[in-house]
């Protein structure tokens, strides 16, 4: 689903969608197993509800598992829609920022409401 992409990201292929939510969320089966396979730590301690940090376009988003969001979907709020995103659901090109930059990334949204991008 994701690749090597830079020593911050992965690279990823989601259909990226406005939807009825207050944070951006994607499939939770595919969101527990990204979790276990590329957020676990050294020692394997798996937080499969820590949220994932995701770039599209110039937004960062935490992004969390939702039963409700098919497979391969990337579900954000409409108002960071941007006109990158045209007739959605499109196929975009999507970054997962890695464990430490994800971690970076969190803790600087530190008292920002969960549906707001990351930076």
């Amino acid at each position: 689903m994701f690749e090597e992409f830079s020593r911050g990201y992965y690279l990823g292929r989601l259909y990226v969608e406005p939807g009825e939510v207050d944070a951006a969320k994607m499939c939770r089966v595919q969101h527990e197993r990204v979790n276990r396979q590329l957020y676990a730590d050294s020692e394997g301690v798996e937080r499969p509800d820590r949220p994932l940090v995701m770039k599209l376009g110039t937004n960062h988003f935490a992004v969390h598992g939702d039963e409700e969001v098919p497979a391969d979907t990337l579900a954000i709020p409409d108002e960071f829609l941007d006109d990158t995103v045209r007739n959605p659901p499109a196929l975009r090109e999507v970054f997962l920022a890695k464990a430490d930059r994800a971690s970076q990334l969190l803790s600087m949204a530190t008292g920002r409401i969960d549906g707001d991008p990351v930076t």
